[in-house]
């Protein structure tokens, strides 16, 4: 290979520290450049065709917002904001007022159940009057439901016993024969009472009649009581 080689006269030529610089400039320069060059792309000359353009917002008629539309967009989105806040405020509130509603309501149910009077008990149907019969069995049977109402002693056979004796079951039989006829005050009815003796043993409720056949026994049925224990204890004049 051959070797290149200045003219005699070039190679007389000093290279002073001046010209050291310059050459030293001009090789950083071209290698800068070369360099540039290569890292470019080869769209370098239109940098502007693909570089992002910047997005400017726009209304929704197309027009660009100005500073007073954002202004405006950013009220409209706090009231509708506070209008949503507000209506679940709203929705709280109410949902409040009907859950205290419903428990007030059930609280006054219970309350005036709680309370509510006790009903009166049916008062029971009066029992019909009790019938008796028109004869010496019906007398003797009402004299002694009276008899005993009244707490006087007696039975169906003490009482039935000491009539037959007396009148033979006759509730008009008068004696006008012994001591009380003699005396003016005869003894009558069905156990031959005196008029004194019925006055004074007359049984409340009864008829105050010495011959009516009930007020008659049951007179002398509390004369007995008094005098003997009981009519059942008597078994002759008495």
């Amino acid at each position: 290979m051959s070797r290149f080689a200045l003219p005699r006269a070039a190679r007389n030529v000093r290279i002073t520290r001046a010209h050291k610089a310059s050459a030293a400039l001009v090789a950083t320069a071209s290698c800068a450049a070369a360099l540039a060059f290569t890292a470019a792309p080869s769209d370098a000359a239109t940098p502007s065709a693909h570089a992002p353009a910047a997005v400017k917002p726009v209304s929704a008629d197309g027009m660009p917002l100005t500073a007073k539309d954002r202004a405006d967009d950013g009220k409209k989105d706090r009231v509708v904001a506070s209008s949503v806040a507000d209506g679940l405020k709203v929705t709280a509130v109410e949902k409040q007022g009907r859950t205290a509603k419903a428990a007030a309501g059930r609280s006054v149910e219970r309350k005036a159940l709680t309370q509510a009077p006790k009903a009166a008990p049916k008062a029971k149907p009066k029992a019909a009057p009790k019938r008796y019969a028109n004869n010496l069995d019906g007398w003797i049977r009402q004299s002694l439901d009276i008899m005993h109402a009244k707490g006087i002693p007696g039975s169906y056979e003490g009482l039935h016993r000491n009539i037959m004796r007396e009148s033979s079951g006759n509730p008009n039989a008068v004696n006008d024969w012994d001591i009380n006829a003699i005396n003016g005050i005869p003894s009558k009815g069905l156990l031959q009472v005196i008029q004194p003796t019925f006055d004074r043993y007359h049984v409340s409720g009864t008829a105050n009649n010495l011959v009516d056949p009930v007020a008659n026994i049951t007179a002398a049925a509390n004369y007995a009581a008094h005098r003997y224990g009981s009519i059942d204890n008597v078994n002759s004049a008495y």
